[in-house]
């Protein structure tokens, strides 16, 4: 039985109790202590054992030595999966870095191209800025013609 529990001991505590559940039978209980305060609650899964104490005898250390490896497989599954999505994780924020850095560089590129606007330059204000008037739509230029009459010719 000892032998089957060695690897179990090698990362952790284990406490074993022993209880009397009649006068023919026993109840073992095999408890693993976590590890680590963050280490998955599936690894300290307690194991119970009832049978009468030949049963035990007999088959406790194969069902020990079951439990043991089924325990080290989940460790080691637990490990596995953890890289993964750390790995996954770190790929992904560099992803997303490399993503932000090029937007950013295609941002600054346009606006170093161009040019403010000048008063000399080719495009006309827009039609409402000559009026003094907002609008949502612009101003054709029959409408255009009696404002600025009315404006330039006034005595």
């Amino acid at each position: 039985m000892f032998i089957e529990l060695m690897p179990l001991l090698a990362g952790r505590t284990v406490l074993i109790t022993v209880a009397k559940v009649d006068d023919k039978t026993l109840r073992v209980n095999v408890i693993p202590a976590q590890a680590k305060a963050d280490e998955n609650p599936a690894l300290a899964t307690p194991l119970t054992f009832t049978g009468s104490p030949e049963e035990l005898d007999a088959e406790l250390g194969k069902h020990l030595a079951g439990y043991v490896q089924t325990h080290q497989q989940t460790t080691d599954t637990l490990a596995e999966a953890k890289a993964t999505m750390e790995a996954a994780a770190k790929a992904a924020q560099e992803e997303a870095k490399r993503k932000a850095e090029e937007r950013k560089k295609a941002i600054q590129k346009p606006s170093a191209t161009t040019t403010p606007a000048s008063s000399d330059s080719a495009e006309p204000a827009p039609a409402s800025a000559s009026t003094g008037t907002l609008g949502l739509f612009p101003l054709t230029t029959a409408e255009l013609a009696p404002a600025e009459s009315k404006g330039g010719l006034a005595l």
